[in-house]
């Protein structure tokens, strides 16, 4: 009988010999790698400080991880922007449903900006720095920058906090000088800038909209916490009135009580005059004489 080798070292826990997230391969072989949290989370906040100054809410639209088609020629050829914002198109598609997808060639109106999130798996082609391979889908880059021509191109990377912009510039893209740390679009009536704060739990570094004068633009729960702070700011504001008011109230009681007790006191002087005088005519003195006689 063959014995079998016997195990001195334990088995070591599934969480050290499993794969990672990082090892996990996406469902499409195109799009290697899964979503993580950060692409979640840093759209989000990107589309809900989105407003441009310079357009009606109606006539913008934003979106996160949406399929983007581009090329009538290739119709299922499709890229899918971690965020992207458009200005000059209605909010909802021909104003009456919410957009299962952006398709340039029915749209019309080709996005504004666009943001990616560079991942270990998509690095390269967020960066233009490798193209596909013959009759494949070109890159991001290349089709933002050739076929799309998008004004404004921006890479952000959560492993270093650190964040590119791209101009198109007759044709290409041009790496943008940061104004103090901030991408200013006149266009939008916006900047875009890199936030430290805390956003669903997360405190650390984000890319934020503000306005071109610098003032972060507010998220629907800040503008709650605004509204709240004012209201209680007001409400101890008519408090300190009230307590002002009910001050005076009781200085003005205090003065009416002083000058009661005032005029009381006479009215009791009075009438130990008038009693004395009356004991002095029963004497058979006259209170008049009194003072002549001095």
């Amino acid at each position: 009988m063959t014995q079998l080798p016997r195990q001195t070292d334990p088995p070591l826990p599934p969480w050290q010999t499993l794969p990672t997230m990082y090892d996990l391969p996406s469902e499409n072989p195109e799009e290697p790698g899964l979503p993580d949290e950060f692409h979640f989370l840093q759209p989000l906040l990107l589309y809900l400080t989105f407003s441009p100054t310079n357009w009606y809410p109606e006539r913008v639209f934003s979106a996160c991880d949406l399929n983007l088609y581009y090329d009538p020629t290739h119709p299922n050829w499709y890229k899918r922007p971690d965020w992207f914002g458009v200005v000059g198109v209605p909010r909802l598609y021909q104003e009456r449903d919410m957009r299962l997808s952006y398709v340039c060639w029915q749209e019309r109106v080709k996005p504004f900006i666009v943001v990616e999130l560079l991942s270990p798996g998509t690095e390269d082609e967020d960066l233009g720095q490798r193209e596909s391979e013959l009759r494949h889908p070109p890159t991001k880059w290349r089709v933002y920058e050739e076929i799309l021509r998008i004004p404004y191109y921006v890479i952000f990377s959560r492993y270093t906090n650190e964040w590119q912009a791209f101009h198109l510039v007759g044709g290409h893209y041009e790496s943008v000088d940061l104004t103090q740390g901030c991408l200013p679009i006149p266009e939008l009536g916006l900047s875009l800038g890199v936030w430290q704060g805390d956003f669903r739990g997360f405190n650390r570094l984000w890319l934020r909209w503000m306005t071109l004068e610098g003032t972060w633009i507010s998220l629907p729960t800040e503008e709650t916490e605004i509204a709240r702070q004012e209201s209680e700011a007001a409400r101890q504001e008519t408090e300190i009135a009230r307590q002002e008011s009910e001050a005076a109230r009781q200085e003005s009681e205090a003065a009416r009580q002083e000058t009661e007790i005032a005029r009381q006191e006479a009215e009791a002087a009075k009438r130990r005059i008038q009693e004395l005088a009356a004991r002095l005519r029963e004497l058979g003195i006259e209170p008049d004489d009194l003072g002549n006689r001095e």
